[in-house]
Formats: structure tokens, C-alpha cells, sequence
């Protein structure tokens, strides 16, 4: 409401008493987008593959996020992944290792600029 009232102030990004810098900002930033950028990516491979919707979106964030069943009726709470083919299980093993192993870290690490230091 502040920002429509006076549109050319300077507010402090603030978490509980403590300013959050603006690195930690971007930083915070370039997480949630490179996540949500590799869930979609993960669940329009998997649809391409011939799964539904449902199966393919809950099955790409229960291994990126590391957490348990997802939803569908092939990998629902009654489900499981055994069912999935070789191109699914690989795919699904690389969301769980970026989602275990932190997103970013594991990307910083396949970059070719990583290397030449």
C-alpha cells in the first residue's frame, strides 16, 4: 500500500529486526527462479515423455524437493516409481541429486567457466 501512496520511496527489505542486503536478495532470487525453472523444465520433458499433467508436474517437485510420494495414480501415495521407463528415472534421478546437492552448486559445477580457473 506504501509503495502506491509514495512510488518513489526507498524501502528496506527487512527480515524480522535485521536489512537483508541486496546480494542476499538476488541471491535469494536466482534460487527460487532457477527451481521453479527446472521444475518446469522437468515436468514438460516428463509430459513430452506421455505422462499426465498431475503425474508429471508432483513427480519432477517429490525429486527436486527430496519428499516423499507425489500425486497421479502411478506414483500416488498407493504408487510408486517402478513403473516409470529408463529416460523417467534418469530424469527424475538428476532432479533429486540437483535438489539434494543444491541447485545451484551442482550448476556452478557443470559451467565450463567453473573449470578454467
Amino acid at each position: 500500500m506504501n509503495r502506491l501512496v509514495y512510488p518513489n520511496a526507498i524501502y528496506a527489505v527487512r527480515y524480522g529486526k535485521s536489512t537483508v542486503d541486496l546480494d542476499t536478495q538476488r541471491a535469494i532470487f536466482l534460487f527460487f527462479i532457477t527451481y521453479i525453472l527446472l521444475w518446469v523444465f522437468g515436468s514438460l520433458v516428463m509430459a513430452a515423455l506421455g505422462y499426465d499433467l498431475v503425474t508429471a508436474v508432483s513427480a519432477v517437485i517429490t525429486c527436486l524437493s527430496n519428499v516423499g510420494p507425489g500425486l497421479g495414480s502411478i506414483i500416488g501415495p498407493a504408487g510408486n516409481f517402478s513403473t516409470l521407463e529408463d529416460p523417467e528415472l534418469y530424469l527424475l534421478s538428476l532432479m533429486m541429486l540437483l535438489g539434494r546437492l543444491e541447485v545451484l552448486t551442482v550448476l556452478v559445477i557443470l559451467t565450463p567457466i567453473f573449470w578454467k580457473h
